[in-house]
């Protein structure tokens, strides 16, 4: 069983370095299926992850969900039920032995037919289950990933297979150790369902106050207990929540714009520019300023790296 498992994962260890040659995330010509490569052990990756399967097939890489920390490599998958704040990093990666994993989007509407269509039946829980967690792959679940990957080297087949596949790999998914997880999010009336709500609203209205009543009226639950299975569910309480998506968007903003600190600040939703330099420091380790100037310049000095590597691939033809 062993030695079965290990081939599939060199194959698709295989397939993935294959196609995704750079370092960097690869949307693939499948719909949802992106492909990542990393040669080195990288900084800190800030982000909402979206509703998502990720298999790492070599490597290992770290994320930390609020005070937790979730650490998978290629014997683990990471499944995703919802729209989280995280920070992410490849912490076991080399140019000889690089990082190399996928990410299957998923939706709502795609698990809800799974469990219409293969007549599952789970019934909507009193108590939500942490929206990410970390489980053991099955030979099931391998197989089905490896035959979604595979149609890569076939593109001519990916508008008819691979709707097929995706299916299988979320019905594995479901039959699993963390199937009740993503299947709750599909179901109406579950308190995971209903947090699942509040959520797209805190984040359609990240920049405005927190109306802990309303978001509370949109889960149609008591003030207390949006937060207990709010907290459940994301690791974090909805101020936390907000406060993360604001930080990450205003660092979004000070890479893209020439916008000053303080003018970001109010537009992500502060009232004050020395709480969110705080904040801004507290989380990225460095004031808004010093941190955006370190990340320029380390993006400057990759992109250097990248021209002079094409230099010596052009002198060596």
């Amino acid at each position: 069983m062993f030695e079965e498992t290990k081939s599939r994962q060199d194959k698709l260890t295989s397939l993935i370095s294959r196609h995704c040659k750079q370092a960097g995330v690869m949307q693939t010509e499948i719909p949802s299926l992106f492909l990542i490569r990393s040669d080195k052990s990288d900084e800190r990756a800030y982000r909402v992850f979206s509703p998502s399967f990720c298999f790492v097939a070599q490597g290992l890489k770290e994320i930390l969900l609020a005070d937790e920390r979730l650490e998978y490599g290629p014997s683990n998958y990471l499944i995703t039920s919802m729209n989280l704040p995280v920070i992410g990093q490849v912490i076991k990666a080399s140019p000889d032995v690089p990082y190399l994993s996928l990410k299957l989007e998923l939706t709502q509407n795609e698990i809800l037919e799974v469990l219409k269509e293969a007549q599952l039946n789970p019934r909507p829980t009193d108590n939500g289950s942490r929206a990410m967690v970390v489980g053991q792959i099955e030979s099931t679940i391998l197989d089905a990933v490896l035959r979604l990957v595979q149609l890569l080297d076939s593109p001519q087949d990916i508008p008819y297979l691979a709707p097929i596949h995706k299916k299988e790999i979320i019905y594995r998914l479901m039959q699993g150790q963390y199937g009740s997880t993503l299947a709750q999010i599909a179901i109406e009336g579950s308190n995971t369902y209903r947090i699942r709500e509040a959520i797209d609203q805190i984040i359609q209205q990240y920049d405005q106050p927190l109306k802990i009543e309303e978001l509370a009226d949109v889960a149609s639950m008591s003030v207390s207990s949006f937060h207990r299975h709010f907290k459940e569910i994301t690791a974090m309480s909805p101020l936390q929540f907000q406060k993360q998506l604001r930080l990450q968007e205003a660092r979004s903003l000070l890479l893209r714009e020439s916008a000053d600190a303080t003018e970001v600040a109010f537009r992500v939703g502060y009232e004050s520019a020395s709480q969110f330099s705080r904040e801004y420091s507290r989380m990225f380790g460095f004031p808004p300023k010093t941190d955006i100037k370190r990340l320029k310049e380390t993006y400057e000095q990759k992109a250097e790296n990248a021209d002079q590597n094409l230099v010596g691939v052009s002198n060596l033809n």
